[in-house]
């Protein structure tokens, strides 16, 4: 993953009318491979249990503070 600082420091750059070319390219370091096993029941999507398997999280409910719409 991109370090939270160094997103806060490329939008701050941004802000001080950087050009978006000019930033360097940051490259997560791990990627997670979430799946929202409530949304996929809501829209009657089965997820094999081999990919299942390969997930990092398989989240059943929104986590909490989220920004997405009520229940």
């Amino acid at each position: 993953m991109v370090p939270r600082a160094a997103l806060a420091g490329a939008r701050l750059e941004l802000l001080r009318r950087a050009k978006p070319g000019d930033l360097p390219v940051q490259l997560p370091d791990k990627f997670e491979f979430v799946i929202n096993l409530k949304t996929a029941k809501v829209l009657n999507i089965q997820i094999p249990p081999g990919v299942l398997a390969m997930s990092a999280v398989a989240v059943e409910q929104k986590p909490p503070g989220s920004l997405v719409g009520e229940d």
